[in-house]
């Protein structure tokens, strides 16, 4: 798959006419289908062992293969060896990667290169990070795609908390990819605010009590939440 369906413009592009959508942490193939009928751009799979929305290689490999033409498929790794995304990557047609853990920004284009993919690094905000701090993310992770903005907690995301979406400066809204909280009820409240190039939902498009498992419903609304404010 060549398409890049979220990889964000380059800095002379203007904002797109949408916000770019990445439903993640998908792990049933119903799922994988419900994301592409609702035009989803894109869909994450965790290949971070610990996480309760992890995955295996063949069933990434499954999923993957379910998504048509024009839908990204993310990998989402979390301090992975070069070994590991190797062997991820060999068998699942993987569009993105998406570092989520302490990777340095030498690291991930190491990373990169050697899996022939672009990649998108995640910025954790926590309650001590300042805009100016944001900045020299954006600074240091030059190489990436894009920036995915995530709340800063100990298991590295998927918490279903909200940071201080103020904290992102303009000049990095069109490289952002909004994480961190998202659901269908303050989706359009962020979109309003920031303008992100795109959003990224997991804990908020998920059935009550049970991570990994989606609520079509709560992802059909998530979506319509998008749609409706980018169209007013």
């Amino acid at each position: 798959m060549t398409d890049h369906a979220l990889s964000t413009p380059g800095a002379a592009a203007d904002l797109p006419p949408r916000t770019r959508i990445k439903l993640c942490g998908l792990s049933r193939p119903d799922d994988v289908l419900h994301a592409a009928a609702l035009g989803a751009d894109a869909i994450g799979l965790v290949f971070y062992p610990k996480s309760p929305r992890a995955v295996s290689i063949a069933q990434a490999a499954e999923l993957a293969r379910l998504a048509p033409p024009f839908v990204s498929v993310v990998g989402l790794f979390v301090n992975a060896t070069e070994a590991e995304i190797e062997a991820v990557v060999r068998e699942v047609p993987l569009t993105l990667l998406q570092f989520h853990g302490d990777e340095t920004p030498e690291q991930c284009d190491a990373l990169g290169r050697a899996a022939r993919l672009p990649w998108l690094r995640a910025v954790r905000v926590g309650p001590s990070t300042q805009s100016a701090d944001l900045v020299e993310s954006g600074l240091r992770y030059s190489k990436a795609r894009g920036l995915l903005f995530d709340t800063l907690v100990p298991d590295y995301g998927g918490s279903g908390k909200v940071f201080d979406w103020s904290l992102i400066p303009a000049e990095l809204a069109r490289r952002a990819v909004l994480s961190g909280g998202l659901n269908a009820q303050n989706v359009g409240d962020a979109i309003r605010q920031l303008r992100p190039f795109a959003v990224d939902v997991s804990s908020g498009i998920e059935v009550e009590g049970a991570k990994g498992v989606k609520d079509h419903a709560r992802m059909a609304a998530f979506v319509r939440a998008v749609r409706e404010a980018d169209a007013g």
